[in-house]
């Protein structure tokens, strides 16, 4: 049967997560729109994945591997900047009051990983930025936006998908 939705298959997928409307928590769209800007390199797809889980999970169809970037708040130092393989940070959501707006990244990899089954991609890397601040509202604090481009010129320098 002709798939009616075929996949976007591209080497590398770049996600940034989060809400434009929270402060730093807004980092991964920001990174998005500024990778955008600069210009991609070959073989690479971006997604703003906002705050959407579950599309999060149906946008990794196709790609072979995938970054996704996120604030997070571990209480270390404001834009200290987290390398984690996937597979560490994949988490089912509870079953009990699950709902679509509860649906988070982490979860959208785990249902990945059942949905897609072979079509999951093989490598899944994921950068989290220490927020400052995630007061509504506010522009990305300083140190997140360093940390910010840090990562940008990462993922800019890589010519491949990373291993």
């Amino acid at each position: 049967m002709l798939d009616p939705f075929p996949p976007a298959v591209t080497p590398r997928l770049i996600i940034g997560c989060g809400n434009l409307l929270r402060g730093d928590d807004g980092v991964g769209p920001v990174l998005i729109r500024h990778l955008l800007e600069r210009g991609l390199p070959a073989g690479t797809r971006v997604v703003d994945g906002g705050t959407a889980g579950m599309e999060v999970g149906f946008a990794m169809r196709g790609a072979q591997s995938v970054i996704l970037i996120d604030a997070c708040c571990t209480g270390s130092a404001p834009g200290t900047i987290f390398r984690v393989p996937g597979e560490r940070v994949e988490q089912l959501p509870p079953l009990t009051g699950l709902h679509q707006h509860a649906f988070r990244w982490d979860n959208a990899l785990a249902f990945a990983r059942w949905l897609l089954k072979d079509e999951y991609p093989k490598s899944i890397q994921v950068y989290l930025i220490e927020a400052g601040s995630l007061d509504p509202g506010m522009a990305l604090t300083e140190p997140v936006t360093r940390a910010m481009w840090q990562v940008i010129d990462l993922l800019l320098a890589e010519e491949q998908p990373m291993p």
